[in-house]
C-alpha cells in the first residue's frame, strides 16, 4: 500500500528512489515461557544490511522513509504473525524524523487497522544512539504515542548522549539495554553492578526492561540472575528476512493470519 501523507515533513519530501523490506527477531519472555513479540529490522529486498539502506536515506527523504518503514512493518506483521491477540510488534522509528505527532502517526494508525492490530501490540523504539535536536519535541512524541495506546521503548539505554536524563523525562515502557553494556558480563563484574542497578531503577519507576544482543549462556544466566525477564539476541535466533524465526522451546503460538482488508 502507499502510506498516506501525514504530515507537511512527507508531503514536502522528496519521494524514495530504493526499495526495502523488514526482518524479525524474536523478544522472549523467559519468565512465562513465550514469544513476547518480534522487532522488525530493516533490510534491502535482497536481504542487504540496515546500514546499506540507511545510507541511502537523506534529509530531503528522512520523512517518507520513516513512515514508509512504519507502515511496512505493520503490513509485514499483519501477514505473518500468529492469530493471537498478544504478539508484539517492536518498530524502530527516528525522533527527529516526526514532523508533528498527531500527524505523523496517522499513516501507521491506518496500517494498525488494516492489519488488525491493537495499538497496545505495537512499541515504538527510539534510540539513545540518536542525538536529539529537540528533547521537548521527543517528550512531545512520547506522550502523544502514548495517549493513542503504543508502547514506547528506550533503545541502546547505556551506550548514547543522555543516559539517565532521558529516562526521567521521557518515561517510556520500556527499556532496552545496549548490548555492548551486556558484552561478556557474565564474568564482569563491574558490568554486573551497573546492570542490576539499570534493573533496580528501571522496576522502581515501573519500567520493564529487555536485555538485547544476549550471545552465550552465560550471559543469559547471569542476566537472569540479576532479575531480567525480557531478551534478544544471536544466542535465541538471528533475524529472519520477511519470516518469525523459529526458537528452540518457544514455537510460535498459533498460525499466520492474513492481513485483514
Amino acid at each position: 500500500m502507499t502510506a498516506r501523507i501525514g504530515c507537511k515533513g512527507c508531503s514536502e519530501g522528496a519521494e524514495l528512489d530504493f526499495s526495502f523490506t523488514m526482518a524479525f527477531q524474536p523478544i522472549l519472555d523467559l519468565a512465562e515461557q513465550r514469544v513476547w513479540g518480534y522487532e522488525a529490522l530493516v533490510r534491502g529486498a535482497g536481504g542487504e544490511s540496515a546500514a546499506s539502506i540507511l545510507g541511502r536515506v537523506t534529509p530531503e527523504t528522512v520523512y517518507r522513509f520513516d513512515q514508509a518503514a512504519r507502515v511496512k512493518a505493520i503490513e509485514l506483521a499483519g501477514r505473518l504473525f500468529p492469530a493471537d491477540d498478544a504478539t508484539r510488534l517492536s518498530i524502530n522509528f527516528m525522533p527527529n524524523a516526526v514532523y508533528e505527532p498527531a500527524a505523523c502517526i496517522r499513516s501507521s494508525l491506518e496500517a494498525a487497522r488494516k492489519a488488525g492490530f491493537a495499538h497496545d501490540r505495537i512499541m515504538f523504539e527510539f534510540t539513545e544512539n540518536e542525538k536529539f535536536r529537540d528533547t521537548a519535541h521527543v517528550t512531545r512524541i512520547v506522550a502523544e504515542y502514548r495517549r493513542q495506546g503504543f508502547l514506547t521503548a528506550l533503545d541502546d539505554f547505556g551506550a548514547g548522549f543522555a543516559g539517565l536524563n532521558l529516562l526521567a523525562n521521557f518515561q517510556p515502557d520500556l527499556i532496552k539495554i545496549d548490548m555492548d553494556l551486556l558484552r561478556g558480563i557474565d564474568s564482569d563484574q563491574r558490568r554486573q553492578i551497573i546492570v542490576a542497578g539499570i534493573i533496580g531503577i528501571a522496576r522502581s519507576l515501573g519500567i520493564a526492561v529487555i536485555a538485547e544482543g544476549v550471545e552465550t549462556a552465560g550471559e543469559l544466566d547471569t542476566l537472569r540472575s540479576l532479575g531480567a525477564n525480557l531478551f534478544q539476541g544471536y544466542h535465541f535466533a538471528k533475524p529472519h528476512l520477511e519470516a518469525l524465526p523459529q526458537v528452540s522451546g518457544f514455537p510460535v503460538a498459533g498460525t499466520p493470519r492474513p492481513a485483514l482488508q
